[in-house]
């Protein structure tokens, strides 16, 4: 995957056509990622980048304590530290203003072309609790079927709660089981979670839930994340 540095714009050299080529590489990349319905991890990385943008631009003072600086004097008597801007402030803040503007304006297309994506493989997923649903839902099993693929994927997955600076988040982690093959013998999702129980002691009574996909879409970069997101919406 391509990648920027999270202070690619500020960077030498700071040159707005330098700047703009660096950009448009990522951003080819991206799409072509993208046009293979390939959505993570490139969506978050772009999401990153243009909060990060969004941020330099709104606080200047964050901007300018950014620039690189030179030690000029060392008063040891004092205990202070002079230091020299390496930049003119004035020229540079405009060169920077002036790719911070362009690069928005180009990661939010590709965002928006991105989240079209992935509103579109949501609407193809559907999920459905299998069998009883215990009162703790925070660990349990994800069965996933992936369009015309053959067999059902095993997933244990792991709820956590944690807190950010201002509000608190859900996450979930998932860790491969096993995959059930169709070929011979179908296993349903009821089959399914009866031999899990049967055969994995340390959940007796776990949450199972199934998430199929009437498409067929990339499992690393799209599928499962989606279904993973759409889990956590479910145990919410």
């Amino acid at each position: 995957m391509a990648n920027l540095n999270a202070n690619w714009f500020i960077e030498v050299p700071l040159d707005f056509e330098y700047k703009k080529y660096q950009l448009l590489g990522y951003l080819k990349e991206i799409n072509h990622h993208f046009h293979k319905t390939r959505l993570y991890p490139n969506l978050n990385d772009l999401v990153f980048h243009y909060n990060n943008l969004q941020k330099f631009k709104k606080d200047k003072t964050t901007l300018q304590d950014s620039f690189p600086v030179r030690l000029t004097h060392a008063d040891t008597k004092a205990i202070r530290l002079n230091y020299e801007k390496l930049v003119n402030d004035d020229d540079i803040l405009l060169e920077i203003e002036q790719i911070i503007i362009y690069a928005l304006g180009k990661i939010d297309k590709t965002l928006k072309e991105g989240k079209e994506i992935y509103d579109f493989v949501a609407s193809h997923l559907s999920i459905e609790p299998v069998g009883l649903i215990p009162l703790y839902t925070d660990s349990g099993y994800l069965l996933l079927r992936n369009g015309d693929q053959k067999g059902t994927l095993v997933y244990e997955y792991h709820a956590t709660l944690f807190e950010g600076k201002d509000e608190k988040y859900r996450g979930v982690h998932t860790h491969y089981v096993t995959t059930y093959d169709h070929a011979f013998v179908y296993h349903n999702p009821a089959s399914i979670r009866k031999e899990l129980i049967h055969q994995r002691k340390a959940l007796p009574n776990p949450a199972v839930y199934h998430v199929e996909s009437d498409l067929t879409f990339p499992l690393d970069q799209t599928l499962l994340p989606l279904a993973k997101r759409t889990l956590m919406k479910q145990i919410a």
